[in-house]
């Protein structure tokens, strides 16, 4: 969430971070009007507070009974006065939030300008497209031919966009997050293992509520919500609290489940399991200074790369532009990975510097260790990587003409020493 006080006090700010993202900027002005309501409503109120105390002071000290009652009388019409003002206080702080939650982050200045994905811009390719001397299958053919994943058995027991992994499908699946928790924590992570269900105030914490609230399930006589990526448990580890200057940065890693709403169109992205509302993900998630969030961005980008890397996948990485850029982000980059079946780039993960944007939303400071003022901490996140892309990639850039499957090197000690998965 954006601080009032920008908006306050550089609206011009805030409205050309909105045009670069190509949203109306029509709410700046709503916010300074509300803003300019809820000052005004308080400056009255600590007016009439301050004469209710001086009078209630005379009223203590005079003698002449009509005069007491004359005042006391006057101070009813003040109390009222106050409390009729307090309630505008209430509500315009209330539509005050409403409308700043919905307000993007501000991008970073090093974040491209551009309209949509097409203008993402390619900084860095790595690796070579495999090459073969057979037509290779997309993973909607070879998964099934393998016994590896059943997309019947998906919607018989669910429905449309969820799918079963089965045999080596499955174990390969498991052996991909094992793989990537494990590397995180040599990398310098602390696993978490978090609720796969939220409440309300962590997934606004975290930014999810109220922008993406049609994409989220929701148990409704419980409260609770699944959640649709591990950053918003991991975000919720610390809010309202303090951290001590001497524990950052805090480097968290976790797998959790993903429970998304997505509005998939026809045509896009409906063959095999690309898209759907289940998936798996292993994330990667920082809590750090200010002055230390750009060399932990670069730390997690790197991070997120040697996962690709030790795979053995080709891969790009695109930095986002404006008109690209996540709600919460001020800079994105994605890693995408080539699939030789789809023949297509697929994004396998998003590593997001969040400034203190999610910070200020859930509350979470740290202690400058020369007792200065508390200050917000920076947060970012990245995937490490995210299912079932990464899968896909694997299966496709690695099959052979018998149809089967060599199984990359770094994961076949979780597959009991299984190199090739065969029909």
């Amino acid at each position: 969430m954006l601080d009032i006080n920008l908006v306050r006090e550089n609206p011009d700010v805030v409205r050309e971070a909105l045009t670069k993202r190509h949203m109306p900027t029509t709410v700046v002005d709503d916010l300074l009007r509300l803003d300019a309501n809820r000052r005004a409503f308080l400056q009255e109120v600590e007016t009439l507070k301050a004469e209710r105390n001086r009078v209630s002071k005379e009223i203590g000290q005079s003698k002449d009974k009509e005069e007491r009652e004359a005042k006391i009388e006057a101070m009813r019409v003040v109390g009222d006065r106050i409390g009729v003002l307090d309630s505008q206080v209430r509500d315009v702080d209330t539509a005050l939030t409403d409308i700043i939650s919905g307000v993007p982050n501000i991008p970073d200045e090093l974040t491209p300008l551009g309209a949509d994905e097409n203008e993402n811009v390619v900084l860095r390719m790595h690796g070579e497209k495999p090459v073969f001397d057979f037509e290779p299958k997309p993973h909607w053919d070879l998964g099934p031919q393998l016994d590896m994943i059943n997309f019947d058995q998906g919607v018989k027991i669910t429905g449309s966009r969820f799918y079963v992994l089965s045999g080596a499908g499955a174990r390969l699946q498991r052996a991909l997050i094992a793989y990537m928790l494990d590397l995180h924590i040599r990398q310098n992570y602390l696993e978490k293992y978090t609720p796969f269900m939220v409440k309300a105030e962590t997934l606004y914490a975290s930014g999810q509520l109220p922008k993406f609230i049609d994409n989220l399930y929701h148990d409704i006589e419980e409260d609770y919500w699944m959640v649709p990526t591990a950053e918003v448990p991991l975000t919720g580890l610390h809010m309202n609290d303090f951290i001590a200057e001497a524990e950052l940065p805090l480097r968290y890693t976790a797998y959790t489940p993903c429970f998304r709403r997505e509005k998939m169109s026809a045509g896009r992205d409906v063959r095999g399991i690309k898209r759907g509302h289940q998936f798996d993900k292993v994330e990667m998630y920082i809590f750090c200074k200010p002055e230390e969030s750009n060399n932990e961005l670069a730390k997690m980008l790197a991070d997120a790369e040697e996962t690709v890397k030790l795979l053995g996948l080709p891969y790009r990485i695109l930095q986002l532009c404006t008109g690209d850029l996540g709600f919460n982000a001020r800079v994105t980059y994605d890693i995408e990975v080539w699939a030789a079946g789809c023949q297509e780039w697929l994004e396998v993960s998003s590593v997001s510097n969040v400034g203190d944007f999610q910070a200020r939303r859930a509350n979470i400071k740290y202690r400058p260790e020369d007792k200065s003022k508390a200050q917000l901490v920076h947060t970012l996140n990245g995937s490490g990587l995210g299912m079932p892309r990464t899968l896909i990639a694997v299966m496709e850039n690695n099959q052979q003409a018998d149809g089967s499957i060599v199984v990359p090197e770094v994961l076949r000690p979780w597959m009991g020493g299984v190199d090739v998965i065969r029909p």
